[in-house]
């Protein structure tokens, strides 16, 4: 087990690492030069000379690159090119956001994708079985920002129940907050329960097939009890392996549902970093949702050893 987490975490470590030159690489050669940007067209050549001194575009990029590391590490993310307030405080209070809305719409894809996806493995042969995977089918389909339109057109504008966009911190107004988190979360969360669904069906499936659960079943368990006493722990790991990769895409679609609901999260400000041609914004907010979805997966390889005992006794 600990030789099993440390290769994970040197792993973990790895990446970051070439990721960090990735990203930095990829911003340093867009065409442009980010001091004439931030100042316009019209400005002197003195004045781009010192803001390009003052942000520290004259020096060799190895020396940039290090630079901007050493600030990622001691979590000094610099000054915006376009503003020149902090990144690092930005960054600190949109990413409260969008944890809020993810970790909301993650939680309703769990609690629906779960009994629904269990449901339908154990009645795929009837009617309703059929049905309700037909409908997950559906909602596979759907993208974010469409359910989130439809929501809105819905329960914002139609019935009038929800606010359609704001954002209010839980500190400041915990009703206001709640009202409004409602359908960004739902739009997220539902979409990822239809994808998680057929997953959760599959992995149950194929414990109702393993012969420990027939030998619970003959030794006078009810088939449901026998499932959830024997079967759904083993049908957890495959469905923690989607579960990680739904929760680095939920951070990337966060992005267009911000913009739906007008919700200041990370997503927005990486727009808004974009449409600025700020690109050291923009290389900070990259390189933190990257660090996200690296940790995300050590976290679900970390998981399986909770769930699956024989990854810690080093059984196959």
């Amino acid at each position: 087990m600990l030789l099993r987490l440390l290769r994970r975490t040197a792993v973990l470590l790895a990446s970051l690492a070439v990721i960090s030159v990735a990203v930095f690489a990829f911003m340093a050669v867009l065409p442009g030069d980010p001091a004439r940007v931030a100042l316009g067209v019209n400005a002197s050549e003195e004045a781009v000379h010192q803001l390009r001194a003052r942000f520290g575009l004259d020096r060799p990029l190895v020396a940039q690159y290090f630079g901007w590391l050493r600030g990622l590490v001691t979590f000094d993310l610099g000054d915006s090119y376009v503003s020149g307030a902090a990144i690092g405080p930005q960054i600190a209070d949109r990413l409260q956001v969008t944890l809020w809305l993810v970790g909301t719409a993650i939680l309703i894809a769990v609690l629906v994708a779960v009994p629904a996806g269990t449901l339908i493995a154990v009645r795929h042969r009837t009617p309703s079985g059929v049905l309700l995977s037909a409908l997950s089918q559906v909602g596979v389909a759907v993208p974010a920002f469409l359910a989130g339109i439809l929501l809105i057109t819905v329960f914002a504008v139609g019935l009038g129940w929800l606010p359609a966009n704001g954002w209010t911190p839980p500190a400041e107004d915990p009703a206001a907050f709640a009202s409004q988190l409602v359908l960004p979360a739902f739009s997220l969360g539902v979409v990822q329960a239809a994808v998680l669904t057929r997953y959760v069906r599959s992995a149950v499936l194929d414990v109702l097939r393993e012969d420990y659960l027939r030998t619970a079943r003959s030794k006078g368990l009810r088939p449901m009890r026998a499932l959830v006493r024997h079967g759904l722990r083993n049908a957890a790991v495959p469905v923690v392996t989607v579960l990680g990769l739904q929760l680095a895409t939920l951070l990337v679609g966060a992005v267009v549902v911000e913009r739906v609901f007008v919700i200041p999260g990370l997503g927005s400000l990486l727009l808004d970093g974009v449409a600025n041609r700020d690109l050291i914004l923009v290389q900070d907010v990259v390189m933190v949702l990257v660090v996200a979805v690296l940790l995300v997966n050590y976290l679900v390889d970390l998981l399986y050893l909770v769930i699956d005992p024989r990854l810690r006794t080093g059984g196959r």
